[in-house]
C-alpha cells in the first residue's frame, strides 16, 4: 500500500509543478474570496463556504508563518467564545464540535460567517486530535498527492 501511495504522489506531483503549501493556501483563499464576492465561476452556499474555510484553515496551518498566524487569529475569537461560555471544561474536541455545528447547521444570511467559522474549525481540528484529526490528515494526504507538500 505504501508503494501505491508513493507512486500516486510521484505521478500527480508534476501535474501542478511546484505549488507548496503556501501556494495551495493562497489559491484556496482566492477561491473562497471569489465565491464570497459572487463570482460567476464560483457559486457559494453555506456548505461550500464552510468546507473551503476548513480547507483554508488546514492548509494555512501546514504552511506556517504568516498564513498560520492569520488563521490562528481568526480561530481565537470563536474558540474563546465557546470555551468562555461558563459551561465547564469544553476541551478542544468540544470546541471542534461546536464550530462544526455553527458552521453547517445554522442558517446564515451571509456566507462570510460559515467561511470564518470553517477557517476556525480547520485550525482547531488539527489541535483537537481524535476523529477531528482524521479529516485534517486527509487534507494533508490530498495536498501531498497534488505535489503541494
Amino acid at each position: 500500500m505504501t508503494t501505491t501511495l508513493h507512486t500516486v504522489t510521484l505521478a500527480a506531483g508534476p501535474v501542478l509543478g511546484t505549488v507548496g503549501t503556501s501556494g495551495l493556501t493562497f489559491t484556496t483563499g482566492m477561491v473562497l474570496l471569489a465565491g464570497l464576492r459572487s463570482s460567476d465561476r464560483v457559486k457559494m452556499n453555506r456548505d461550500k463556504a464552510g468546507g473551503l474555510g476548513i480547507a483554508l484553515g488546514t492548509f494555512a496551518g501546514a504552511a506556517g508563518s504568516l498564513w498560520s498566524s492569520l488563521t490562528t487569529g481568526v480561530a481565537q475569537v470563536p474558540t474563546q467564545l465557546i470555551q468562555g461560555a461558563g459551561a465547564g471544561d469544553m476541551g478542544l474536541g468540544g470546541v471542534a464540535l461546536g464550530l462544526t455545528v455553527m458552521t453547517f447547521f445554522f442558517r446564515w444570511k451571509r456566507d462570510i460567517w460559515p467561511a470564518l467559522l470553517g477557517i476556525s474549525a480547520g485550525v482547531i481540528y488539527g489541535q483537537a486530535g481524535g476523529v477531528w484529526a482524521l479529516g485534517h490528515n486527509l487534507v494533508f494526504k490530498l495536498a501531498a498527492a497534488l505535489g503541494a507538500m
